[in-house]
């Protein structure tokens, strides 16, 4: 939903920055009319000020693309596409590709992460005191998140073999929500083997173990190694 605000100042970039901090938006996310520019007369005669009308989006899509958008020009990484691709139920899916861009991405994703959780922040603020509808925001950079799904499915797959030959449980490296469900989910689908995942925080594992163990011992546990 769109909204309209009139603003005025001694100048155009003066109307533009009181518009942005009276809405608590960037600038970036707002559509500006000049209704009239500013005069400055001559000893203060004949002064007036600028008026432009400013329009903004109350959704938060645009708002996660503008931050993205933004975050690449400070970091001055050149040449990288910035798409948005609409979903249902609020879902939002950006996506990054360039020659540059996997600096976006980080080992295993974690700066992939902190960006995405970023661009939901910026999706969700508060406009003007108003509550957005809520959006959620997928991003994804270089199609890394397939990539990176199938890599777990496969690595889920590799590990259940073992636990299942070795009868012996195998504890995985620390992963986000996000890719311990993918490792729950194909776990699932095999048989003789289920999941658990321990610890806390940023330090939390699946472990991989055997229907028939009704306790994973500390001891019975081994590293993935992978």
């Amino acid at each position: 939903m769109k909204k309209e605000l009139i603003v005025t100042g001694k100048t155009v970039e003066d109307a533009r920055k009181k518009a942005a901090a009276q809405l608590g938006v960037a600038e970036e996310e707002m559509i500006v009319t000049v209704l009239e520019e500013g005069k400055k007369g001559f000893l203060g005669i004949g002064a007036s000020d600028a008026k432009i009308s400013v329009s903004y989006s109350v959704g938060g899509e645009d708002a996660a693309l503008n931050f993205i958008r933004k975050l690449i020009d400070d970091m001055a990484l050149e040449g990288l596409t910035v798409a948005k691709k609409e979903g249902t139920n609020n879902d939002v899916l950006i996506t990054v590709d360039g020659d540059n861009a996997g600096v976006l991405i980080g080992h295993h994703g974690e700066t992939l992460e902190a960006l995405q959780y970023l661009a939901n922040l910026a999706a969700n603020k508060k406009v003007a005191g108003e509550k957005r509808e809520y959006v959620r925001v997928t991003v994804d950079v270089e199609g890394y998140r397939a990539k990176r799904e199938a890599s777990l499915r496969a690595l889920a797959r590799r590990m259940s073999a073992k636990v299942i030959k070795n009868k012996k449980s195998v504890m995985l490296e620390p992963m986000n929500p996000y890719e311990r469900r993918i490792i729950h989910s194909e776990v699932q689908g095999i048989a003789g083997v289920s999941t658990n995942s321990i610890g806390s925080e940023n330090n939390r594992r699946v472990v991989i173990f055997l229907d028939d163990a009704q306790t994973v011992a500390e001891n019975d546990v081994e590293e993935s190694g992978d």
